[in-house]
């Protein structure tokens, strides 16, 4: 990719420059290269010469000639190397690279912005794990669509990838044990019996209509049944039925697991009990006050955790340990997780937990994922399980489409909070930024729909003489497809799927620009090949775009 090689053009002159003496380093500086704002000032630029100054006892501008002198721009892709303002280093690309780009890009086609950077790695990426008590909410599904579109990227740059669904349904949680009898409660006010909801019960109106439709299958075939065997049966049926509606919810989003993983399981097959047995041995889990504790400070958390309480119940870190431990025996080489911002003080003592299992914790990586806030007419959209009044991820979908909604939860720096304007979403519109890059899709279809028509076919790219693509404007859009691969590979290494919507809007308004200012079809045949090329080009990364995030791209609107 270019910045890659321009980085590496770079640290090679300043190898030379430390090897003939012109610059006294002592540590090489990682050269980072990026696009100027203002695109007078050239297509990349570094300020490496105003890192190394100080350290080399020289101005930045005569640490800048001295690397810029090393530089050899007599063969490659490089037109013109100058030094700007403090010691910034400029480097203009010639444009017959630019044209190369179209040509990768139509014989790459659906593979192009893909990658083998990371052929030959696995990785299971963890994420939603909602609790089985209710539908999935808003909140949730952010989750879920970061994890999906991260593991469509971890895919494109090569990894093996795995998606995984951790179903917290363990019999002695509280929530689960609330649910059942909320669900209980509600069967029995169905056949007319007088039951009073707990206090801490599910209000929510789906809690009302799985008991209705168990009380017109069943009848009253449980009422004579013991209440502790009741609540436990109700529980089970409770939860078969949220994870039916989960999974139909996701579905309806685009996010499909390749395993649901109970919790459940992990204990009833003992996998809990081995996995304290053998943190016991290998001296990290002792017995204090009746508990049974993980010696968590040992790596670096700040206080030890309990993993049996003093009533016998295992507590939650345990079955994460557990958890965490059959991950890395199934032989992934990462694990990744996605957990909401409740999950936050639960990143140390799992990585503890693994690293006292004997496993490498920077393997397991955590991406802690922030709130959604729904906005309808400039006010917001309160939400609780509990309470009943909570936006379920399906009325979303229902309400502003799967496009949108994927879209916008995906908008946002997972670290950062998120606010959903649903009449924004809505708006059929340039405002909206997935109707506007959408658009973008569908107007390219346009053109080359129209094209067809009028005979003017797009040609084999290698026939079509590139050259003559020298218009500002197509110049400035073939930089932004030639960003693709580039693009996908950061997002995928630094974890960062958002980066694809605001690429994505880049590239429509690029695109946007350049139907603006070129006129496509009734120009000189060889302009109007050239830029059915082009167009062509933009259509399949577009696409690619789109795809990637799991956003439709429509050839009509």
């Amino acid at each position: 990719m270019l910045k890659e090689e321009l980085s590496q053009i770079v640290s090679n002159a300043l190898e030379r420059a430390k090897e003939s003496g012109v610059l006294d380093i002592e540590e090489m500086p990682n050269v980072q290269i990026e696009v100027p704002k203002n695109r007078d000032f050239g297509d990349f630029s570094t300020n490496v010469a105003l890192v190394l100054a100080g350290a080399v006892g020289k101005p930045p501008r005569e640490v800048a000639q001295n690397i810029v002198n090393l530089i050899d721009i007599e063969e490659g892709f490089i037109e013109k190397v100058d030094i700007a303002g403090a010691g910034f280093i400029n480097f203009k690309i010639k444009p017959s690279w630019y044209q190369r780009v179209i040509e990768r890009i139509h014989s790459e086609g659906e593979d192009y912005g893909s990658s083998e950077k990371h052929c030959g790695e696995s990785i299971l990426i963890e994420y939603v794990s909602a609790n089985p008590n209710g539908p999935i909410t808003v909140g949730s599904g952010r989750g879920g669509v970061i994890g999906d579109v991260l593991a469509n990227l971890l895919e494109a740059v090569g990894y093996r990838v795995y998606r995984e669904y951790y179903i917290n349904d363990a019999l002695n949680s509280l929530q689960m044990q609330n649910f059942g009898k909320s669900l209980e409660v509600r069967y029995l006010q169905a056949l007319g019996q007088d039951a009073k909801m707990p206090e801490d019960g599910y209000h929510g109106e789906y809690v009302i209509q799985i008991a209705k439709d168990i009380a017109t299958r069943d009848g009253d075939k449980y009422l004579q049944m013991p209440k502790d065997e009741r609540v436990r049966l109700f529980t089970d049926m409770g939860e078969a039925a949220m994870l039916e509606m989960q999974k139909k919810d996701l579905a309806d989003i685009g996010i499909i697991f390749d395993n649901w993983y109970s919790e459940r399981t992990l204990h009833e097959s003992g996998k809990v009990a081995q996995a304290i047995e053998e943190l016991k041995q290998r001296g990290y889990a002792y017995e204090k006050d009746g508990a049974v504790w993980l010696k968590s400070t040992a790596f670096g958390d700040d206080k030890d955790r309990t993993l049996i309480r003093s009533n016998g119940q295992p507590t939650y870190i345990a079955a994460d340990a557990a958890y965490h431990k059959d991950k890395f025996d199934r032989g992934f080489d990462r694990l990744l997780n996605v957990w909401g911002p409740h999950h936050h003080g639960y990143i140390a003592r799992t990585k503890a937990a693994a690293a006292a299992l004997g496993y490498d914790p920077d393997k397991l990586e955590v991406l802690i994922f922030q709130v959604v806030r729904l906005f309808s007419g400039g006010e917001l959209v309160m939400m609780s399980k509990r309470r009943g009044d909570l936006v379920p991820l399906s009325e979303l979908v229902k309400e502003v489409g799967r496009d949108a909604a994927r879209y916008f939860l995906l908008m946002r720096s997972a670290d950062s909070s998120l606010d959903f304007d649903l009449e924004l979403a809505k708006q059929q519109s340039s405002e909206n930024p997935v109707y506007y890059v959408q658009y973008a899709h569908a107007r390219i279809c346009s053109i080359l729909r129209t094209a067809e028509e009028e005979g003017a076919v797009c040609p084999d790219v290698r026939s079509v003489n590139l050259e003559c693509l020298t218009h500002t404007s197509e110049i400035e859009l073939i930089k932004k497809l030639a960003e693709w691969p580039e693009e996908v590979e950061r997002a995928a290494d630094l974890r960062e799927p958002h980066r694809l919507t605001a690429y994505a809007t880049e590239l429509a308004a690029a695109f946007h620009v350049f139907y603006r200012d070129c006129r496509v079809l009734g120009e000189e045949p060889a302009i109007t090949a050239a830029r059915l090329a082009l167009v062509k080009a933009a259509l399949i990364t577009l696409a690619n775009v789109l795809k990637m995030m799991g956003v439709s791209a429509p050839e009509r609107m």
